[in-house]
């Protein structure tokens, strides 16, 4: 996935043509992570441009985020408990050091990472593995896109 969606991702996701973008939620997107070295890695995107932090948003649409976040949490957590044997937990962060933007990540995380690495967070994780080709969000992903949409499907239809 290559193009200049990637310079404007919130914009992209309000004019249709963010390819990550799994579902619309009330006050976000939901996004698959362009790097899936950890399988399900999924983002919440604000959906209003140009708010950098949790505090810019009114506090409903603060505590809607949240819910959002909480909801794709809860998705990926199920998506990956079905395909993945090894499913241990999802991380949630809020971190706002490197894009501009609100957004959420959403980590899961597995038995079978090294040892050295699953008890600390993601961060600590080799450069390398941000940017291997092999860990690049592809279609091979789809099946585990379809899962995280359909479990968001299955939690919206519940509220």
């Amino acid at each position: 996935m290559t193009g200049d969606w990637r310079m404007d991702r919130i914009g992209a996701a309000l004019r249709g043509e963010n390819p990550t973008v799994l579902r619309r939620l009330e006050a976000g997107f939901a996004a698959i992570g362009d790097v899936q070295f950890l399988p399900g890695y999924s983002v919440l995107l604000t959906d209003e441009p140009g708010v950098q932090r949790l505090s810019d948003l009114p506090r409903a649409k603060r505590l809607s985020f949240l819910s959002g976040m909480d909801q794709l949490g809860e998705a990926v957590e199920g998506a990956c408990r079905r395909l993945d044997p090894g499913f241990r937990r999802v991380n949630l962060e809020i971190l706002g050091n490197t894009d501009p933007f609100l957004h959420a990540h959403v980590w899961p995380r597995f038995e079978w990472e090294p040892a050295e690495l699953v008890g600390g967070p993601v961060w600590l994780y080799p450069r390398e593995r941000w940017s291997d080709e092999r860990f690049m969000l592809a279609p091979q992903h789809d099946v585990l896109r379809d899962a995280i949409g359909s479990e968001l499907d299955r939690l919206r239809s519940m509220l």
